[in-house]
């Protein structure tokens, strides 16, 4: 479907025309509609596919088309990242480039000029705002900022504002504002917290989802089964045989991210890292030294797994599996785009094996299990009954093995079978339009 099925205002429709967006993308398609009627939305779809622009586009459409009060914030936009909020920004200027919105973006990690500036904006009433949680709310504490008159509350990338803590400071932030006004709630996944946020802050809202996609079939996956002591050795071996050039290392948390990082600058390698702890000038200045090559190799927590535009990056490696299998597509969606190849490599410890058999069954198929060096020793054993909640045991010499629970019966059925002469029987988942980054906890 085109834009112009579906929007209205010629002035947004020529800054669509410039920026070379004709078609909708599906989530666009599904969600423009009901936000243009003035419904709540709940909608759950991966990053890349589009998510700002559909909502972005019937706001603006509407606080231009429907005469709402100047001088006064008409929109509050919610981003878990300073780098989504700018990102976000830029696009909010793109859209409403022949049109009179006013919009800025808010977040912290600045210096008192942009201070000034943000508290000045907000006095003064802007359009479309655009923010961090902490920031706003503590612009908001200062008590020169009025959300009475918002009609539009749209929260993206709902789940990480989630997992990085935000909760309670989006709470707060709701309070500040009118009742009646229209909620937009935009994520990636849909997990039992969002749910129940959903049916905190929604009212009757339009429901849309699109599934998660596969990973590009460019991307070459493989993954090594090990212990989690041997998990830099077997990174070292990696860079030995392949020196790096373009790759980022994804790790669960923000001390591994930094032991990691260290370690590898031990070995002379051009290493930045990205996480939560960095102020915004030294994470723009890591992205920009790698956008440069000057940077090898990135380690970062999942702040940069999701719409970080940087091209041709060669290797992803998730030094831990992932805590929720969508983030594994979004991760080794890093590599493989713009037509290159790309490979991908994930290190799983024998706590994380459930973990990357849900992985799989995402993707709808196994990933190709790497052979250990055999000078780092035995490794745990992948191959076990899913549904086992047992414990790793050690095996003779070929590493360890998995025991599950003991069943009512199950011996006294295997020493029948035995006596019987039988054998038992065991049961043995570039996009149009750019997203911006989600953070980490």
């Amino acid at each position: 479907m085109r834009f112009d099925e579906l929007l209205t205002n010629d002035d947004l429709l020529d800054a669509l025309y410039d920026m070379h967006f004709d078609e909708c993308t599906p989530i666009q398609e599904l969600a423009i509609p009901p936000v243009l009627e003035g419904r709540d939305l709940l909608a759950v779809a991966q990053t890349g596919t589009g998510k700002t622009a559909a909502y972005l586009l019937p706001v603006i459409e509407r606080l231009v088309n429907d005469n709402y009060p100047q001088d006064c914030v008409n929109c509050v936009v919610m981003a878990p990242t300073r780098e989504l909020a700018q990102q976000i920004d830029r696009q909010m200027q793109g859209f409403s480039y022949f049109m009179p919105v006013t919009g800025m973006a808010i977040y912290g990690g600045t210096d008192g000029n942009t201070y000034e500036q943000q508290r000045k904006g907000l006095k003064m009433g802007a359009d479309i705002v655009i923010a961090t949680p902490g920031r706003l709310l503590a612009h908001l504490n200062m008590g020169y900022v009025d959300l009475s008159k918002v009609s539009f509350f749209i929260l993206d990338e709902a789940d990480r504002m989630l997992d990085m803590g935000f909760i309670d400071d989006i709470m707060q932030i709701v309070g500040h504002l009118p009742k009646e006004r229209q909620t937009l709630l935009f994520s990636a996944t849909m997990p039992p917290k969002i749910q129940q946020l959903s049916k905190q802050i929604l009212n009757n809202p339009a429901e849309v989802k699109i599934a998660v996609s596969k990973p590009a079939e460019k991307i070459k996956q493989g993954a090594y089964v090990c212990y989690e002591t041997q998990k830099l050795p077997i990174l070292e071996h990696l860079f030995k045989e392949n020196p790096p050039h373009r790759v980022i290392i994804f790790s669960s948390s923000k001390l591994k991210v930094k032991e990691l990082a260290k370690s590898l600058k031990r070995k002379n390698l051009k290493v930045g890292e990205m996480h939560s702890d960095l102020d915004q000038n030294v994470r723009e200045e890591v992205m920009l030294q790698f956008k440069a090559g000057h940077i090898n190799v990135v380690v970062a927590t999942d702040i940069i797994s999701r719409g970080i535009d940087i091209d041709n990056i060669e290797t992803v490696i998730n030094y831990d599996v992932p805590r929720e299998a969508e983030d594994y597509v979004h991760r080794i969606g890093r590599t493989a785009r713009a037509d290159k190849d790309g490979s991908a490599y994930t290190f799983i410890s024998e706590k994380e094996r459930g973990r990357f058999k849900i992985i799989e069954r995402l993707l709808e198929k196994e990933v190709e299990k790497l052979k250990v060096p055999e000078e780092f020793g035995e490794v745990p054993d992948y191959k076990v009954t899913e549904r086992s909640k047992g414990k790793w045991v050690r095996g003779k010499g070929k590493g360890r093995s998995y025991r599950g629970p003991h069943r009512r019966g199950h011996h006294r059925q295997k020493d029948s079978n035995k006596r019987q002469g039988g054998k038992s029987k065991t049961a043995g988942s570039s996009p149009q339009n750019g997203e911006g980054v989600a953070g980490d906890a």
